[in-house]
């Protein structure tokens, strides 16, 4: 065996061990919640049974979906749940390759998307759900009844969930933008009427249309972008480095 291929068998060792632990680590929090899972379904489904008429309820249209669909959230759940550790064995998987400067820099980038990420999920479910639901029941026409799928509903609200806490990834993104070179702090600062457009078409896309919910999602975005252009001075690549990452000549 060659010089060359015994760091790419170690490495591919090392990630196949990385990967496991983020595996195991999902099911153990997975066995840890799935006794609750028809708890958990209920939390999710409260900001829509709230909004229901008096005497409407959910439903469920397939024979295994009140099973299925409660692990289904569960599963997704632990993954969430179990991310901070996923996200650790990622970055010990990388950061022996990384230069010093780029450990202290990416570091809080990691962990950081992380808390945007719950921030944005955390936002959908208590801001946004309710106006959306209240918006959408109140928009039935006369003579209909609002009965849910249970499936639907959280195949609808897991995309709500997603868009949102990719929309909060915004800081993330400007700073990762400025860092490899593709633009510059000063050139978004002047872009920021541009911006301000754009988020308040995405609030639009992504909510009821109405003005208060496309506000709530667009004002957000912006600060979330004010914040990126700051901390992005820190993230500025200098035109020369000559450190060499860890454990390298």
């Amino acid at each position: 065996m060659s010089e060359t291929q015994q760091p790419l068998i170690s490495h591919l060792v090392e990630l196949r061990g990385r990967l496991l632990r983020a595996f195991a680590a999902i099911l153990v929090v997975f066995l840890a919640l799935v006794y609750f899972a028809n708890d958990i379904y209920t939390i999710l489904a409260e900001p829509l049974l709230k909004q229901l008429p008096e005497g409407a309820s959910m439903i469920a249209t397939g024979v295994a979906t009140p099973f299925l669909t409660p692990l289904k959230l569960t599963l997704i759940v632990s993954f969430f749940a179990a991310i901070p550790y996923v996200l650790y064995q990622v970055w010990a998987f990388i950061a022996p390759g990384l230069y010093k400067h780029e450990k202290r820099l990416i570091a809080p980038l990691v962990f950081s998307s992380a808390l945007l990420f719950y921030a944005g999920a955390a936002f959908a479910y208590f801001v946004v759900f309710p106006l959306a639901f209240g918006f959408f029941t109140k928009m039935a026409p006369d003579g209909v009844t609002i009965a849910t799928d249970i499936a639907s509903y959280l195949d609808f609200v897991l995309g709500l969930f997603i868009a949102f806490g990719i929309a909060f990834e915004i800081p993330i993104a400007t700073i990762l933008l400025c860092w490899t070179g593709v633009t510059t702090p000063k050139e978004l600062a002047a872009k920021r009427p541009y911006v301000i457009v754009i988020v308040f078409i995405v609030g639009m896309l992504l909510t009821p249309p109405d003005v208060i919910s496309q506000t709530l999602l667009a004002i957000p975005m912006w600060l979330l972008f004010e914040v990126g252009v700051f901390f992005a001075r820190f993230y500025v690549r200098a035109e020369e480095d000559e450190e060499e990452p860890d454990g390298q000549p």
